[in-house]
């Protein structure tokens, strides 16, 4: 039920901006940017039993421990946040994704139905909430009819993010025709008209990005890279899209190999950012390009220790091992 991460476009920076209102709250959100979620939790868990009306500080929180998949905790501290501040959409967004953690996780139809009824009091709340629209989206074209999933209801979340901003209203409809419409190819026009328009948000091109490098489109992953590069070139994610580019284009793998290396070493393990776990992969994937087998199933096994839900690297290191018998 929980939106991937990648298609989500979840941004700290936004976030902070709503969230950030006490000195306890700002040093849980600088911990939590950095990567930092135990420390966080343990300086927030302090302040908020100090001063249990402090919704940001609970928000943050929340925020913690959804970092680490403790998804108990974090819809608790947001359940907290919410009840202190129901008005605010940011609250309901991530409660919704924190539902979405348990749902998944218990398969339970009950709490699936929550997530969706929070994702809608927040679009209700800030109908300018593009992320809690989208996750509104994913959520209509990912659920069972049984659980709320519709269809014509994501199709409406994409005609009113295209009205608000014109850009992510061609990814959402990208995301909708491709998911939704199981028609990839026909999703391409969309993903490649965002980006060849104004595209404010640097997670719009990264988005773009997953989805050419899972068509295995490498020119059209490095059009939206140049893009992504022009609003922050030393944003640490650049690096990590071209080694994945290059990696599947079969081009300057040196260098994709020190890129991934460095993403890996320099980087937060955090749900909005391509995770360790797939850089692995990738580098696993650069090493059989180079045939050096057990170097990439060394690198696949670390993938799937990070991350034991990695079908696609499963299938890589047994095809691997069957390879070596």
């Amino acid at each position: 039920m929980l939106p991937a991460a990648a298609m989500l476009a979840m941004t700290l920076a936004a976030s902070a901006a709503s969230a950030a209102e006490s000195p306890a709250a700002a040093e849980g959100q600088r911990k939590v940017i950095a990567g930092d979620y135990r420390g966080a939790i343990a300086s927030l868990q302090s302040a908020v039993a100090q001063n249990p009306s402090d919704a940001a500080a609970l928000y943050w929180l929340g925020r913690g421990y959804y970092e680490i998949r403790d998804y108990d905790n974090s819809s608790s501290q947001f359940e907290k946040a919410v009840a202190l501040e129901p008005k605010n959409s940011l609250y309901h967004d991530w409660l919704g994704r924190a539902y979405g953690g348990k749902a998944d996780k218990e398969r339970s139809f009950f709490l699936a139905k929550k997530v969706k009824a929070e994702f809608e009091t927040s679009v209700k709340l800030d109908p300018s909430n593009i992320d809690a629209r989208r996750d509104l989206e994913q959520y209509c074209i990912d659920a069972p009819w049984i659980a709320g999933g519709s269809k014509d209801e994501a199709q409406s979340q994409v005609d009113a993010i295209a009205a608000i901003d014109p850009a992510e209203g061609h990814v959402a409809r990208g995301v909708f025709i491709s998911e939704a419409q199981k028609k990839p190819a026909e999703a391409e026009g969309e993903f490649r008209t965002a980006i060849a328009g104004k595209v404010s948000r640097i997670e719009t091109y990264f988005e773009v990005l997953n989805f050419f490098v899972a068509q295995n489109k490498p020119a059209d992953a490095t059009a939206a890279i140049d893009g992504a590069a022009a609003v922050s070139a030393n944003d640490p994610r650049i690096g990590y899209y071209r080694a994945v580019v290059d990696v599947l284009a079969g081009t300057d793998i040196a260098n994709a190999e020190k890129y991934l290396k460095s993403y890996i070493a320099s980087t937060p393990d955090r749900s909005d950012w391509p995770s360790h776990a797939a850089a692995r992969d990738w580098l696993g994937r650069l090493y059989e390009k180079q045939g050096n087998s057990a170097a990439a199933a060394e690198q696949y096994r670390a993938s799937l220790q990070l991350d034991p839900s990695r079908k696609e690297t499963r299938d890589r290191l047994n095809k691997l091992a069957k390879g070596s018998q």
